[in-house]
């Protein structure tokens, strides 16, 4: 079990504002009017008011199923009391306030290093938030050189992100609505020789400018910062980044190492992956078991 846990803190504000893009996505809602409303965990949310996914292109994009593979460790949906499931909407919470303080929509995740949990926080996050009303969520597989996200819901990988940023397929045929969630999911798309130079591209910029039309949280999985530059140039694009740790695994020093390689005024905390079981158990026993 995963242990979500540390602060995020809130980021600095600054930089110019993005450029405009060349060739936005072609309009498929109207722009989002900004209200404030309540969430169910009694979070105050900055919320996009959205006059539906029933028009435009997000109506268009292919409905799947809520089907998780076989040990990909996903929130199990018809169990709210459990652990993850408690300390993700923790994380959500914090996230959610993060958001009335600034313009929040789209984060980067990512870790040092390999094997830290980088996924399964992106992934858990995204479901998290998709639970609240009408929160429009997108999770991107922005790991172009290691997707797994279409693996973990069993959807097919193509076509996706990279076919969208070339132009071999539009927005709404790399999307794929969850049956019975506020759920989208871009998966990586077919594979490519350079993501790096994909994603420097004003397709890119133009898609990370445009997504707040469309959904109130961004979600993006990226490869560790520590072993491509793909994760520093997608948190440049982004709002701003979590960065994931292994308890037990990650060193101080490639922590302090990938701090250095992203803008500190993007960074919004870090995440502690991989407590023990034990750990956890005991701050929920006194609230649930006697309930239960």
């Amino acid at each position: 079990m995963s242990r979500v846990h540390d602060a995020l803190r809130r980021a600095e504000q600054g930089g110019p504002p993005p450029e405009s893009p060349e060739a936005p996505l072609e309009p498929a809602i109207e722009t989002a009017s900004t209200e404030f409303r309540a969430a169910a965990d009694g979070t105050l949310v900055v919320q996009p008011s959205y006059p539906g996914v029933e028009s435009g292109i997000l109506k268009d994009a292919v409905v799947v199923p809520f089907r998780p593979a076989p040990e990909s460790h996903l929130l199990d949906l018809n169990k709210v009391h459990e652990t993850p499931a408690e300390e993700f909407r923790t994380l959500r919470t914090r996230l959610n306030h993060l958001q009335t303080l600034q313009p929040l929509h789209t984060i980067v995740v990512t870790s040092a290093s390999p094997a830290e949990g980088k996924t399964f926080t992106a992934v858990n996050l995204a479901i998290a938030q998709s639970q609240l009303a009408e929160n429009l969520v997108l999770m991107g597989d922005f790991d172009l050189r290691r997707p797994v996200v279409h693996n973990l819901f069993q959807i097919d990988r193509a076509p996706g992100l990279s076919d969208y940023l070339a132009g071999r397929c539009s927005f709404h045929e790399a999307l794929r609505r969850v049956e019975g969630l506020n759920l989208f999911l871009m998966p990586a798309g077919s594979p490519i020789k350079n993501p790096l130079e994909l994603l420097n591209t004003k397709a890119a910029r133009a898609l990370f400018d445009e997504l707040p039309r469309y959904f109130n949280w961004s979600i993006f999985d990226t490869p560790p910062l520590l072993f491509s530059a793909d994760a520093n140039l997608l948190a440049t694009l982004a709002d701003g980044t979590v960065l994931v740790v292994k308890i037990g695994s990650t060193t101080f020093d490639n922590i302090t190492r990938a701090m250095q390689s992203l803008c500190e005024n993007n960074v919004l905390g870090i995440v502690a992956n991989g407590a023990r079981a034990s750990e956890l158990y005991s701050k929920y026993t006194y609230y649930y078991s006697k309930s239960e």
